[in-house]
């Protein structure tokens, strides 16, 4: 049974953050609207509930536990401009064909997280950027302003937090439909990824594995499974999270459960703080100490072992198994150097976390035209790094956070079907940082899926 975490101090409170300045935060031209907007928000139904946020900390239990691994993926930032259930469903299909592929790479149960339902708000390293030659506020996601890069497009609107919050509704709805309804049928979800295989210049490497997937299903069916009638083969649970960044909107989405009298942010099933905003003695590690949340810390090349370990007390002085994913995010030359300090430390002082590899965030160049992306062959780089660094440590590497999409965009570069510079172009599509497409995010998990089973190599031609 899952231990309960201690409940946060009586003088907490969902405000409490308020009293400490906070980082990366919109200034409301008006603050009164803001607070009448919060109050609304306050009146309205959560999200998610307590209990199932409870129940994804149990799963995340036994991926820190080595008895399972995290898959948490989804866009860079969700726009209010391109929101459909075709969207939505091709997101979920590549999610869900990954988390075939790597279970059986695994062999341990796929704890499936998207960045969905909730990711409208982006963290900036300039508060301007200049376009055509002006100088205009920088882009914080669609909670916050529009992206029309003009100064009035760029002016922060309160009313965005609620309209976020239906978008976020409507998400939710469609997930559990797709995820309840049939649509995540194993066989069917296999079926797709054969057709990939089928399809994929490197078929031939990923074919064994596609093979001995189909053997096992006709395995449990020779076994006398019956696999239509096997509810877990037709449904799965898809949890939500996203950064949680603008401490408006989550402050007004706090509700206190009623089954354990803690507070809970029902915003999404899981919280992240960002590279940006991982002060322990900062305004959101204020607010996410009181919540009961399951919760990810990005740590970047230049967290120290004792900022983390600070981190780690301020968010879980209970050691409470599946409370804190340190989502690593170091770059693909730095990762096997500059982790094994960290997990050390965090092993040492007997912090029960899950550890996952961002390999997105700190592979992020411009090309000579300026366009922003990330190199296939540098992702994989630094999941072979964070490999080696948890291996060498003795801890299991318990998860893996990507930036993807279901469409078929050009953004990042390389992958079997190799997008070039050339490329980038002519379908980029992406409010923020660059995208694996639906094609090399499979690429991907058949790769890691491999690196799982000892089996990784090179890919002919350099492509890795």
């Amino acid at each position: 049974m899952l231990p309960e975490m201690a409940a946060p101090p009586s003088t907490w409170s969902p405000s409490a953050w308020r009293a400490i300045p906070a980082d990366q935060q919109p200034e409301w031209p008006d603050g009164e609207h803001a607070r009448e907007v919060r109050e609304r928000l306050l009146g309205m139904p959560p999200l998610v509930f307590a209990g199932e946020a409870r129940n994804l900390q149990a799963a995340l239990a036994e991926v820190a536990a080595g008895r399972g691994f995290l898959l948490q993926a989804g866009d860079c930032a969700e726009s209010f401009g391109d929101f459909s259930a075709v969207t939505i469903r091709e997101k979920l299909k590549i999610m869900l064909q990954m988390a075939a592929v790597l279970t059986y790479g695994a062999m341990l149960p796929v704890v499936k997280v998207g960045r969905i339902a909730g990711q409208f708000v982006k963290p900036r390293s300039s508060p301007v950027e200049v376009v055509d030659g002006a100088e205009i506020p920088s882009f914080r996601g669609h909670m916050v302003h529009d992206d029309a890069p003009t100064l009035a497009g760029r002016i922060p609107d309160p009313e965005r937090m609620v309209q976020g919050y239906h978008q976020s509704a409507a998400t939710l709805n469609l997930l559990r439909a797709f995820t309840k309804g049939g649509f995540a049928d194993l066989t069917k979800v296999h079926l797709w990824n054969q057709e990939f295989v089928a399809t994929s210049p490197e078929g031939r490497r990923y074919e064994r594995i596609a093979a001995e997937i189909e053997r096992a299903l006709a395995f449990m069916a020779a076994c006398g499974i019956d696999l239509e009638r096997e509810r877990r083969l037709h449904e799965v649970d898809v949890w939500t999270s996203h950064e949680g960044l603008l401490l408006d909107y989550e402050e007004a989405l706090t509700r206190r459960d009623s089954l354990t009298g803690r507070w809970y942010d029902c915003s999404a099933h899981m919280l992240w703080i960002g590279e940006r905003t991982r002060a322990a003695d900062g305004a959101h590690a204020e607010f996410f100490a009181g919540v009961g949340n399951p919760l990810g810390i990005k740590v970047g090349p230049t967290a120290t072992p004792a900022e983390v370990l600070d981190l780690c007390a301020r968010l879980d002085p209970d050691r409470t198994p599946g409370r804190l994913t340190l989502i690593c995010r170091m770059g693909a030359g730095r990762a096997a150097e500059a982790l094994p300090p960290v997990i050390r430390a965090v092993t040492d002082a007997g912090h029960p976390v899950v550890w996952a590899c961002d390999p997105m965030h700190a592979n992020v160049f411009r090309t000579p035209a300026g366009v922003k992306t990330r190199r296939f062959e540098d992702i994989m780089a630094e999941i072979r790094g964070f490999f080696a660094a948890c291996r060498e440590c003795d801890v299991w590497p318990g998860g893996i956070h990507l930036e993807f999409t279901g469409e078929d965009v050009t953004e990042c570069l390389g992958g079997a079907e190799a997008v070039l510079e050339d490329h980038l172009s002519v379908r980029y599509h992406s409010l923020c940082d660059p995208r694996l497409n639906a094609r090399q995010s499979l690429d991907l998990a058949f790769r890691l899926a491999e690196l799982m089973r000892g089996e990784d190599r090179p890919a002919p031609g350099g492509v890795t």
